[in-house]
């Protein structure tokens, strides 16, 4: 015997409120998956298997909520970009993708409509950050562009990557937002410091700031790794602009992160910078 859901009412042609076998309340989104559905119909399991079923009540409020603000166009190319996103990577997505990525996105389409684009700071840290992510962003931008009366900037490539990541590790954008500002500050802050000016595009910058986010993370998850004692006093002794700069760049990440961070970060963070200060002297 086949799973139903019990249709008990149909928002538009891409959103159904149902009820599963227990009697609870699920929001259905697919694309098409309303039409020509009515209260009392039932979906069986199989049909829904490509689609997303909505299980979290505050999400499905949210959800709900986003629903009524949208035309049929908009939500139908929103809930395609969400298809692409699942098609496209390997691991289950955080449910809340729909909601936050539901509003990110018609937000950026109603802007793009009026003509007010908003600058993505961060870019080429998420693209170096996030390549995977970033590669999806890109088509989910331009299936959009093609679907839609507006052109999405380049920008957005950017923020969709962040909603891909954050529902790919269960974290917040804001969280992995935060970060990204951290890591420009840092940068910014190597390059005064060495009085160097990192070319953006450069493998050098790419590993730096990937070197940047895997400290973030370890200092996140309290992570503690190694110390070689004999490198450090070299380091100390050979480089001590370097790893002078290092402990500073530390003391800016405990103040932000609020979390300590292990000595030993400062040795391979110097390993760095030193390689920078070699090939921009």
């Amino acid at each position: 015997m086949m799973d139903k859901y019990l249709i008990k009412k149909s928002l538009n042609n891409n959103v159904l409120i149902a009820a599963n076998e227990d009697g609870n309340e699920v929001v259905l989104i697919g694309r098409g998956i309303g039409f020509g559905k009515k209260t009392g119909d039932s979906i069986v399991r199989e049909q829904v298997e490509k689609l997303f079923v909505l299980k979290d009540p505050v999400e499905q409020k949210q959800y709900k909520e986003l629903m009524y603000n949208l035309d049929d166009t908009t939500l139908k190319v929103i809930i395609s970009a969400v298809e692409i996103i699942r098609k496209r990577v390997s691991a289950p997505l955080n449910e809340h993708i729909h909601v936050a990525l539901t509003d990110h996105l018609a937000f950026a389409v109603s802007r793009m409509k009026k003509g007010i684009g908003i600058r993505n700071p961060f870019l080429l840290e998420t693209k170096g950050l996030y390549p995977d992510e970033y590669k999806i962003a890109t088509e989910v931008t331009e299936m959009i562009n093609k679907s839609l009366p507006v052109t999405l900037p380049e920008g957005e490539i950017g923020f969709i990557a962040l909603h891909i990541h954050s529902a790919l590790l269960n974290k917040n954008v804001e969280e992995l937002a935060l970060h990204s500002n951290l890591i420009v500050r840092l940068v910014k802050i190597i390059e005064e410091q060495l009085e160097v000016n990192i070319d953006k595009s450069s493998i050098d910058y790419m590993r730096l700031i990937r070197h940047l986010r895997y400290t973030i993370e370890r200092v996140i998850r309290g992570e503690e790794v190694a110390e070689p004692e004999k490198i450090t006093q070299l380091l100390k002794t050979e480089y001590p602009v370097c790893y002078n700069l290092s402990w500073k760049l530390i003391k800016v990440m405990q103040q932000t992160l609020k979390q300590h961070v292990y000595q030993a970060e400062a040795v391979y963070l110097t390993l760095h910078l030193q390689r920078i200060q070699t090939k921009m002297k």
